[in-house]
């Protein structure tokens, strides 16, 4: 299995455990990104090894080439010196090092093939991982915005919830009723006990006092010479003398 099938295979079993959790959506989409750039750094030295291996098997391509051309040469040289029997060793030689040649380099040739395609797919896997940090923060700010939306909902749903004020609202009612039986219970008390007598008079004096203050209202607008003493040392006889003074200036 290769670290691209592993790498893709890893992340689907971390997103599938994730949300079976039912964690934390930011903190799992971090997880996520460092599981991806732990596996990128994996990948990276993957691919870094088939890289090597295959400029190792470029140079040994190049090598048997370099030895197959020498022993042609030395073939050659024989020839021209007349040794006909050491130019047929250089040969077999030069065949044996230009059929390895061959060989390493048609493996090279599928080596280098596939160099190439885990290289595209490691730059790939690079774009996928920044594209999945860009959404990211997008996904974060939208799981954000719906926490917001849903805790101002709760709130309106709880701030329309009216039981509570009403029982407020009925215990309130509850003891202004309580109160209004109280004070008429007072005043019927008040009503039965007591003096009628005294309470004849201190109505009248009441009234009297009522008058009092026209008078001293009158003294204050400077339409009665009498000082604000005077008029409280007033016996009661004179205080209808002086109403009728004032009804008099009235007139």
């Amino acid at each position: 299995m290769g670290i691209f099938q592993k790498l893709s295979m890893l992340f689907r079993s971390n997103v599938t455990d994730a949300i079976s959790r039912a964690e934390n959506p930011e903190k799992i989409l971090t997880q996520i990104l460092e599981d991806m750039r732990g596996q990128l750094a994996k990948a990276k030295q993957e691919v870094a090894v088939a890289i090597a291996d295959e400029r190792k098997l470029r140079a040994q391509v190049d090598d048997e080439k370099r030895q197959a051309a020498d022993w042609e040469n030395r073939a050659m040289l024989a020839v021209r010196e007349g040794r006909d029997d050491l130019a047929k060793q250089a040969l077999v030689r030069h065949q044996e090092h230009a059929e390895r040649a061959a060989m390493l380099e048609a493996t090279w040739r599928r080596q280098a093939a596939e160099t190439e395609k885990l290289k595209e797919a490691l730059r790939q896997l690079n774009e996928k991982i920044e594209e999945a940090k860009r959404k990211r923060n997008l996904l974060v700010a939208k799981h954000k915005r719906a926490q917001a939306q849903r805790r101002i909902h709760e709130t309106i749903a709880g701030l329309s919830d009216r039981s509570a004020f009403e029982v407020f609202d009925r215990m309130a009612e509850k003891i202004e009723d309580t109160e209004r039986r109280a004070l008429a219970a007072a005043e019927v008390t008040d009503t039965l006990s007591g003096d009628t007598l005294e309470k004849e008079f201190a109505r009248l004096e009441g009234s009297d006092s009522v008058d009092q203050r026209l008078i001293a209202l009158k003294q204050k607008m400077g339409l009665l010479p009498a000082s604000a003493d005077d008029t409280k040392r007033l016996r009661p006889a004179h205080v209808e003398e002086v109403k009728d003074a004032i009804l008099e200036e009235d007139g």
